[in-house]
């Protein structure tokens, strides 16, 4: 993903949610970004690890609070650009935002 925005010139940051991870304020604006359902930011495999099942993290509450709690489970990268986001997985995804 990284390749694909230097080679078209953009600009970004990189935040590192493990290390930073974000509030409860910056998970609710990926929501409303992605447009998605809630368990559509977590990535199954480190969630599954925690041994719970997706059926505890149905609304937006419940996944803010799990992410605040463990940042590890979050989908990721999450690609902002505006009012736009993705999740870049495949990286190649990033391109949905940029043009």
């Amino acid at each position: 993903m990284l390749e694909i925005l230097r080679a078209r010139n953009v600009e970004f940051d990189v935040i590192e949610y493990i290390k930073n991870p974000p509030g409860e304020e910056t998970y609710r604006r990926f929501l409303q970004l992605l447009g998605c359902e809630p368990v559509e930011l977590l990535h199954e495999g480190s969630f599954k690890k925690l041994g719970h099942s997706l059926n505890e993290f149905a609304t937006e509450d419940d996944l803010v609070r799990l992410l605040t709690e463990h940042p590890e489970v979050m989908q990721r990268p999450i690609c902002v650009r505006g009012a736009r986001a993705v999740i870049a997985r495949p990286a190649e995804k990033v391109e949905e935002i940029l043009d």
